[in-house]
Parts: C-alpha cells; sequence; structure tokens
C-alpha cells in the first residue's frame, strides 16, 4: 500500500482532487475505478471522490504498476480541484491574471491550457467566473463554446453559490450585512468574523450579488479594507503576491448531469502564513473549523 499524509496544502481538498493531482495524466476511468473499486481509503475507511480531506488524515492507495507509472515525480503546476468532460475547476494562485492584461504576460489561461496540451488533452479554455488577480482560489473553466454557454446561462439565471475567506484590517462585529450600491447598482455582501487578531480578523464572506471588486469595495466603505489590497487602502504585504482573499468554496447543480456540485480549494501556502500569524496559538483549532463552513 502507499501511503500519505494529508498536510495544510492539501487541506478541505476532495478525495478526486487528490487523486487528481497525484496522479495528473490518469483518464477519469482509472481514478473513478480506484475509487469505486475499494483500492483507496481514508484512516482506513472508504472513501467517495467528495470526501473532504483535512490535515493529518492518512490516505491510503493499493500499489500496482499502472499507479507507479502514472504517479506525478513532482506536484503538477496546475492544481486541479474538479474536472469533467465539459469543465475544469482550478485553484487560482494570487498575483496571477485569468486573461492577458499586458503584453507577454502570463495568466491562468495560459497556464491551464499548457498543461491539458502536456497532459494530451488539448482544449481552448473560456472562464465561467473570474477573479481578480490578487484573488486566490476556486476559478471555472468551460472546455468549449457550447459549455461556455450552458454555464453562462447557469451562472445568469441561477448563479454559483459562493464563499470567500478574506483577512480584513481592524476589529470587526461577529457579523454583518453591508448594502452599498456599486456603480450604480444594488450591491449586498454577508460577512461573518471566524477569528478576531490584533489589527485584523478572518472572515468568512458571501457576495449575495456579483458585482466588479465587490468584496473588496464593500469592505473598504466600512473601513475594514482586505489585507494587501492597495488599491482599496489595505495595509500592505511585502511577502504576498496578492491581497489576502480566497475564493473558498463554489457550488451548483451541473446543468448537464444534474448533479449537486461542491468544490473547495485549499488556501495558497502564503494565506496559511498570514493565518498563522494572526492566530498564533489559535491556528490548529481555526484550521480544523474551516471544513465546516456554510454561508451566514
Amino acid at each position: 500500500m502507499l501511503t500519505f499524509t494529508i498536510t495544510e496544502s492539501d487541506h478541505c481538498r476532495t478525495v478526486e482532487s487528490f487523486l487528481r493531482n497525484l496522479l495528473p495524466s490518469a483518464p477519469f476511468a482509472y481514478l473513478g475505478k480506484l475509487v469505486r473499486g475499494g483500492h483507496l481509503a481514508v484512516n482506513g475507511l472508504p472513501a467517495t471522490p467528495d470526501t473532504l480531506l483535512v490535515a493529518g488524515d492518512a490516505v491510503t492507495l493499493k500499489e500496482s504498476n499502472r499507479t507507479l507509472e502514472l504517479m506525478a515525480v513532482v506536484p503538477p503546476y496546475l492544481d486541479i480541484l474538479f474536472e469533467d468532460d465539459r469543465i475544469i475547476v482550478v485553484n487560482k494562485p494570487p498575483g496571477l491574471p485569468v486573461h492577458r492584461t499586458a503584453e507577454d504576460e502570463q495568466t491562468l489561461v495560459d497556464v491551464a491550457e499548457q498543461f491539458l496540451a502536456d497532459r494530451g488533452t488539448p482544449v481552448k479554455l473560456r472562464p465561467v467566473n473570474r477573479l481578480d488577480r490578487g484573488t486566490s482560489g476556486a476559478t471555472i473553466f468551460a472546455k468549449s463554446a457550447t459549455s461556455a454557454g450552458i454555464f453562462g446561462r447557469l451562472v445568469k439565471e441561477t448563479g454559483l453559490g459562493k464563499l470567500y475567506l478574506a483577512v480584513a484590517d481592524g476589529k470587526l462585529p461577529s457579523e454583518g450585512t453591508i448594502d452599498a450600491p456599486l456603480e450604480g447598482k444594488e450591491a449586498q455582501t454577508q460577512f461573518r468574523t471566524l477569528f478576531q487578531g490584533h489589527g485584523a480578523a478572518l472572515l468568512l464572506v458571501t457576495p449575495v450579488t456579483g458585482r466588479m471588486h465587490q468584496i473588496r469595495k464593500h469592505l473598504a466603505l466600512t473601513g475594514h479594507p482586505v489585507r494587501g489590497d492597495r488599491r482599496y487602502r489595505g495595509a500592505p504585504l511585502a511577502d504576498y503576491p496578492g491581497h489576502c482573499l480566497h475564493a473558498f468554496l463554489v457550488s451548483f447543480s451541473h446543468p448537464v448531469t444534474g448533479e449537486e456540485i461542491v468544490i473547495h480549494a485549499p488556501l495558497p501556502t502564503g494565506l496559511l502564513d498570514q493565518l498563522r500569524r494572526l492566530a498564533g496559538e489559535f491556528f490548529p483549532p481555526l484550521l480544523r473549523s474551516l471544513p465546516a463552513l456554510s454561508p451566514p
């Protein structure tokens, strides 16, 4: 048996995502066979593709020549959270734009398309949701124009379930709703304070509407900008390539299969470091609380 201990970098990653990154070139059917056939266990118990892993979990995988052939020597350069024939959801790192904003600038689209081409499954990707350059987390791409149309209608008609984690400057109330028009349109953001530290707090944020830079603008309007968000007067961070806003969870009813899809995005190392500094001795229990998070 092959045994793996889940670290903080894989905290809140599904079994499906763990396998996809462990065996990046494996066909979908093979990954499904490993789980359905009982070849994988978490802490000695059977698992499903959507089993959520937490730091300290022991994942065991039956060893075979085929598995060893497919196993990555080094972690793949694209963090895949979910994938099927129509979409791929990746964990966007902070500081990388989704779209090209300057000449010769690498984008998340470029990285993802190159990865799929290297894997032998080249496609042209089309963003379904968009994150700002400094924001990290779950980003959905459609694999064809047809899929882009289908998922575009989903977003327009029913929307996506979204949960963000943000480190905001200052002392905040335990929870609240920010109602403030943006660009002349109604906008509402709900938040709950998960941990109040010295000079900043970790928030669970739900954007009820979807205006540009909504979370960043709303928090700044209350006097509590996202840490590292220099555009909206957040306290600067010299050692972080973006700002402390992370698309932690996205959910939707798959418009083709009807399946309820819930996708978690593990936090980037730099954001984990910021939380460790903020929470100190309370960091371990704070980390353990993340899998159970739900909208305010």
